[in-house]
């Protein structure tokens, strides 16, 4: 079951107010401004894949901790069988399902994700995001239109992209039957 925005929300605030953030550090951290930030906390707004990262990102915690409110426990490994993956729809009209949800102290972000085609984004600017690290998309079926600041290129089935997640990037499927892909995120290192 899919968590709802009124609990992850309210994980939010109290992640952000256990930690001692204002609203203004942790917008700026999550790269909206301070009444799109406490829209989003409020429950008014459904989350953006990129925003949980951040935030979680910024008060040290697992992005599942903010999904479900219970922290990932596994340390040896983890198992997800076919279709069992955590779901979150957090971006217009993609599903993610999050293939490492139990599994604690994590070095990526690996999900599973189903975009489909949609006619009104065929042909106009792909909406762009940025997270700290660099991701991995691998395409399982389906194509998928990938841009990373002015580079446009093509993806289909057994096409892979790697790239720094921190450059401004996006991808739209492009095939009529929409696009499968497995897109992996990395922690960025931490500086000694």
């Amino acid at each position: 079951m899919e968590p709802n925005i009124a609990e992850i929300a309210e994980r939010v605030r109290a992640i952000r107010e256990a930690c001692g953030f204002t609203t203004g550090e942790m917008a700026e951290a999550t790269g909206v401004n301070e009444s799109k930030y406490i829209e989003y906390e409020s429950g008014n707004l459904d989350f953006t894949f990129t925003f949980l990262y951040r935030c979680a990102e910024k008060c040290d915690v697992d992005i599942v901790d903010l999904l479900t409110g219970g922290s990932p426990h596994l340390s040896e490994f983890a198992v997800v069988r076919a279709g069992e993956g955590l779901p979150m729809k957090r971006r217009k009209g993609f599903s993610y399902y999050h293939l490492a949800a139990t599994f604690k102290n994590k070095t990526a972000e690996p999900f599973l994700v189903e975009a489909p085609y949609r006619e009104e984004d065929q042909g106009r600017p792909i909406a762009l995001s940025t997270h700290h690290g660099q991701e991995f998309d691998y395409i399982i079926s389906g194509k998928m239109t990938f841009v990373l600041e002015e580079h446009l290129t093509e993806l289909g089935p057994g096409d892979s992209v790697y790239y720094d997640s921190g450059k401004p990037h996006g991808m739209v499927a492009s095939d009529k039957d929409g696009c499968v892909f497995l897109a992996i995120i990395m922690k960025e290192e931490e500086s000694c």
